[in-house]
């Protein structure tokens, strides 16, 4: 079993704002279950005004991410327990969402696959699994590394980071603690900062929630500047049931003005992919040159069209 990181002071967790006693729940197991609801509504409240807080540092995140997949990187989520599960959540989610292949995001969990359902004894407290975890999936230069912690001290996302940045990938931490372990030596820190948990040390909590946030916008945002969406719409949705088939479909409508059944027979001529569909109805192509100007521009729809311009 590998050994957590000695320069770790363990004793030191208790100081941690997400290990905090929170004086507002002190008397939870005497409220009414109306009364622990409420409680629990009342702090996530507070959740968005603290995403609010790090925007700018989301911001720039964002940017380093784009520019990486447009140069042909990819990005990755580092995490343990809940963190590591958000982390694969939402990487998860970025093909049926974004028509992108399953190796472009990537999100992995310390103890690998089985600890998205049950904790591996000991793996999030190794420094050097995190390390030998960075070499086992492949991390290049050419890619970001996201290190995902809610206390900001998790050894096996400190050491992921640490063996990162000696590759020269990009690095960014997220974590619910300022200051934080994980942010040393990365390119952008976002410490979302959410105060203690209802339930004392649950960062399952309001720290998973703020994570969620996060998580939403670095992807939502980068996948936005590659051209995944037009307007609110995502026009890169993977067609693989029939909800979603007929999303396609309510896609071309709403792009073009099109009837269902015509937007039904565009979407069968273009395979299924709405941006096909949307290119030829718009200026009368073929599926063929559609798919062509979607190529040369890298899948932008807008820039697709105005090459007929």
């Amino acid at each position: 079993m590998h050994q957590p990181r000695k320069s770790m002071k363990l004793e030191n967790l208790q100081a941690l704002t997400t290990e905090g006693k929170n004086e507002s729940s002190s008397d939870l197991d005497q409220l009414s279950v109306r009364g622990i609801v409420q409680m629990m509504n009342d702090e996530d409240k507070k959740v968005p005004y603290a995403v609010e807080r790090v925007l700018d540092q989301v911001s720039d995140a964002v940017e380093i991410i784009t520019h990486a997949l447009e140069k042909g990187g990819r990005l990755f989520y580092f995490g343990a327990g809940t963190s590591g599960r958000l982390g694969i959540l939402d990487a998860s989610e970025c093909p049926p969402t974004f028509g992108t292949p399953p190796e472009l995001v990537q999100g992995v969990i310390a103890g690998g696959p089985p600890a998205m359902v049950r904790a591996v004894e000991g793996a999030e407290d190794s420094f050097e699994l995190g390390q030998e975890d960075v070499h086992k999936y492949g991390v290049t230069k050419n890619d970001v590394v996201v290190g995902i912690a809610a206390s900001g001290r998790t050894p096996y996302v400190r050491g992921v980071l640490a063996e990162a940045q000696k590759i020269e990938a990009k690095t960014i931490a997220v974590s619910c603690n300022k200051p934080s372990y994980i942010n040393e030596g990365v390119d952008v820190a976002i410490n979302v900062v959410v105060g203690p948990e209802v339930l004392t040390g649950s960062t399952r909590l309001k720290a998973g929630t703020a994570q969620k946030l996060v998580l939403n916008m670095l992807t939502t945002a980068t996948m936005i500047r590659l051209g995944k969406v037009y307007g609110n719409l995502m026009v890169s949705v993977q067609a693989t049931n029939l909800k979603l088939k007929e999303r396609v479909k309510r896609i071309i409508m709403e792009v073009t003005g099109a009837s269902y059944e015509e937007a039904e027979q565009l979407a069968d001529q273009a395979d299924g992919d709405a941006k096909t569909a949307i290119i030829m109805k718009l200026t009368g192509t073929s599926r063929e040159e559609a798919t062509r100007l979607l190529n040369v521009t890298n899948g932008k729809i807008r820039e697709a069209i105005s090459q007929l311009d």
